[in-house]
């Protein structure tokens, strides 16, 4: 059996997004799904571009504030103590918006946890 307690805030935030971004699956040991806790202010966004998974299916809950959640039918508002859900191959680009009146902290995860999955979309390349 094996048990860990992960205080996040003991976890430095990667520096490769423009949010704030705590990757939680390393310090927690887990090996079958992603795990990352992401605080947005207005204007910020979550992922390094509008994307699609490949194979990993991926969900956002809300812990505080609303996620906006871009998509080709239309932009989802999540609200806290709310999941919004992906399935793979489905584009998806979350973000807080610039009008926005406070941060959203959301706990996103992704299983299987794979590398290089993400491919940009384009919704320009739907519309020719």
């Amino acid at each position: 059996m094996g048990y860990r307690v992960v205080d996040c805030e003991d976890v430095a935030p990667s520096d490769d997004r423009d949010c704030e971004m705590r990757r939680l699956s390393e310090p927690a040991g887990l090996d079958n799904v992603a795990l990352n806790r992401f605080r947005a202010e207005p204007g910020q966004e979550i992922p390094l571009a509008y994307h699609y998974h490949e194979e990993q299916e991926e969900a956002f809950y809300v812990l505080s504030g609303t996620l906006s959640v871009e998509t080709p039918e239309k932009t989802y508002e999540v609200g806290e103590n709310c999941l919004f859900a992906v399935d793979p191959r489905s584009p998806q680009r979350a973000y807080n918006p610039a009008d926005a009146d406070a941060a959203v902290s959301v706990l996103a995860l992704g299983a299987p946890p794979v590398s290089g999955d993400a491919v940009p979309y384009d919704p320009e390349d739907e519309e020719e």
